[in-house]
């Protein structure tokens, strides 16, 4: 008997392929690539899903998701979260595509480790029936966690699956999946609980702020704001800030050619990022807040380099450091910055 499981690198969904192949289910996992999943390194492969499927020993499929997943931040019709997470349209999407792998490998059913009650949103009873509906999946995912807390699915009325064996774990206590995975002496799980950049408060604020100022915005653009500090200079521009070294690079890579580029002249300093409709003032405030962050020990003009994406200089501009609040009310989340 073959199954999809869908796989977050997380533990639960590590410890329901496991409690499968204990009933000698042949298990493919598919995993889902999301910018905003907090366990995926630099927007490459997810490593905690890595790290599963090499304890399991089962293959893995990985999809990336982002452009489809940033049109749904951008109006989902099933609405957020407790910030701009939309899970439930995220996980009708996902079963989705799982049901498309299915066919692929001609599996029977998926599989996944949701636990009723353990995600306020997305693992809700009424939560999980909508979206086995929507997705066109009802009554063939097998939930091996929480199974006896659920009505039977198709696979366990066929006989496919043993219900006695599967758990009947529930809520956020995390307690009885801890002690299963000492039991299956796994060990080695990065991202325990998972992570969506989307509930966090600082990023969401992030978020809105492109939701209420460009709404058209794609994937660089919430790559960006995963960078820096962020200012909103007008509706139509925006400047973004490296705080170290790798950030500064990182503005280089994300930088598209209408973007404007700023840089200290004969001093060691921050990268800045200017995207949108840019007036003069929003140049010499930027330059400003360049040379602010650069921490120089001088209230005198320094030079600031404007640049275009191919590192060539369009002017120079002579300005003083702005003071430490002197523009924190342009700043998006500032208490994170």
């Amino acid at each position: 008997m073959r199954a999809v499981a869908l796989l977050s690198g997380g533990l639960d969904s590590t410890l329901a392929i496991r409690v499968m192949q204990d009933q000698d289910v042949e298990v493919h996992a598919i995993n889902f690539m999301s910018l905003f999943c907090t366990c995926t390194p630099k927007d490459s492969s997810c490593a905690a899903a890595k790290t599963a499927v090499d304890q399991l020993g089962v293959p893995l499929k990985t999809v990336n998701t982002s452009e489809e997943f940033v049109e749904l931040v951008k109006d989902p019709p099933h609405g957020y979260g407790s910030e701009v997470n939309p899970c439930l349209d995220c996980r009708i999407m996902m079963f989705r595509k799982a049901r498309e792998y299915m066919e692929e490998v001609d599996a029977r059913f998926l599989v996944t480790g949701e636990v009723l009650g353990e995600r306020p949103m997305s693992q809700r009873r009424e939560a999980m029936n909508l979206i086995e509906e929507e997705a066109d999946v009802e009554g063939l995912v097998v939930r091996p966690l929480c199974a006896q807390h659920m009505e039977p699915s198709m696979p366990e009325e066929k006989g496919w699956v043993d219900r006695d064996q599967l758990l009947d774990i529930h809520g956020r206590n995390r307690t009885p999946q801890m002690e299963l995975a000492d039991e299956y002496d796994i060990n080695d799980y990065p991202c325990p609980a998972g992570g969506c950049r989307l509930t966090d408060p600082g990023f969401a604020s992030r978020v809105r702020d492109l939701l209420d100022n460009e709404p058209d915005f794609g994937v660089n653009d919430m790559q960006l704001l995963k960078v820096g500090r962020h200012f909103r200079l007008s509706p139509d521009s925006r400047a973004v800030i490296g705080r170290d070294q790798e950030e500064n690079g990182r503005l280089w890579t994300l930088c598209s050619e209408d973007d404007t580029l700023l840089q200290l002249q004969n001093h060691t300093g921050p990268t800045t990022l200017l995207r949108g409709a840019l007036s003069d003032r929003d140049l010499e405030i930027s330059a400003a807040l360049t040379a602010r962050y650069g921490n120089l020990d001088t209230s005198r003009e320094v030079g600031v380099s404007v640049l275009n994406s191919a590192q060539e200089s369009r002017r120079t501009l002579e300005v003083e450091p702005a003071g430490e609040d002197e523009y924190r009310h342009l700043m998006v989340t500032p208490n994170g910055e």
